[in-house]
């Protein structure tokens, strides 16, 4: 099609319309969409089926399990969760606690118990009072740095954050959950 405007002559570039094609088939029923959701409450093969179940529900509990020691809020316990929690995880990993070391000097007492002298054995219950004593003084003191620098951060405490700080600082490092996220030394500021 050609348009003339004075002496020139513009040329339109418009496409043509296409004509209307349709969707090529009709709008399903209401009856014919709730059959094709149907989905049978008993499946035909069930050992197949609780064997999917068997296998999808441990690859959720492997990637809940990785991701609460990599210390994903998401799958932590709800002890675990928060911004104060995780600060006092990190201050806890970040400094070295006699409380680490009671379970083998416990251990190692145990054994020492069995040599059967009498005043041996007197000694060594005399140092595992004192080592006790000892980490309940170190995770006191730690309990009172914590919470000072909780409330300069935050201006508020949660509660329980000295109980959750003295329990994982009595734990072995290797044995705590999540799993440390702080090189020691590494306090969070």
């Amino acid at each position: 099609m050609a348009k003339t405007s004075s002496s020139t002559d513009v040329i339109d570039t418009a496409a043509p319309e296409a004509p209307s094609a349709g969707k090529g088939h009709a709008t399903p029923t209401r009856k014919e969409r709730e059959a094709a959701n149907k989905k049978p409450l008993v499946p035909s093969d069930r050992k197949e089926a609780a064997r999917s179940a068997k296998t999808q529900n441990q690859v959720q509990r492997e990637r809940a399990r990785v991701g609460m020691a990599a210390g994903e809020e998401k799958y932590l316990l709800a002890r675990d969760k928060g911004v104060q929690r995780r600060f006092v995880r990190d201050y806890i990993d970040a400094r070295w606690s006699v409380g680490e070391v009671i379970i083998p000097v416990m251990f190692g007492v145990i054994l020492l118990t069995l040599v059967p002298n009498t005043s041996i054995q007197t000694y060594l219950m005399l140092v595992l009072y004192a080592f006790v004593l000892v980490a309940g003084i170190d995770i006191f003191l730690m309990g009172n740095r914590i919470n000072k620098r909780l409330m300069a951060k935050y201006g508020s405490l949660d509660r329980g954050l000295r109980w959750y700080g003295a329990m994982r600082a009595l734990q072995l490092r290797p044995m705590r959950l999540p799993k440390p996220q702080v090189k020691r030394g590494q306090f969070p500021s």
